[in-house]
């Protein structure tokens, strides 16, 4: 049984910042991921990203929408990993707050 999550993350960097961060970020976090993250894949609309992931042998998938001040992500996870969604959540909250926190 999957688990849908939203996540909201203010900043207030302005849209073409943020953006450029999160596609940075995810870059560093799928290379030191290594084997832990498979097949990731991302596709850009505008400033909307959908992606997908496989880890544990499962698939997350999502929506990320990069607002002027805030990032909205909206991510279903499966089986398992929907069991720690709180955990998850959290996690990614945190990162996510760094990565856009203003500098």
């Amino acid at each position: 049984m999957s688990k849908p999550i939203t996540i909201v993350i203010p900043h207030a960097l302005g849209v073409p910042e943020a953006r450029r961060r999160i596609e940075e970020g995810l870059a560093q976090l799928v290379g030191q991921a290594g084997g832990g993250l498979a097949k990731v894949h991302q596709t850009w609309d505008g400033d909307q990203m959908t992606f997908s992931a496989q880890t544990m042998g499962q698939t997350i998938t999502g929506v990320l929408h990069v607002l002027g001040d805030a990032v909205r992500m909206e991510v279903v996870l499966p089986g398992l990993l929907g069991m720690i969604a709180g955990k998850i959540k959290g996690q990614v909250q945190k990162q996510g707050t760094l990565l856009l926190e203003k500098k």
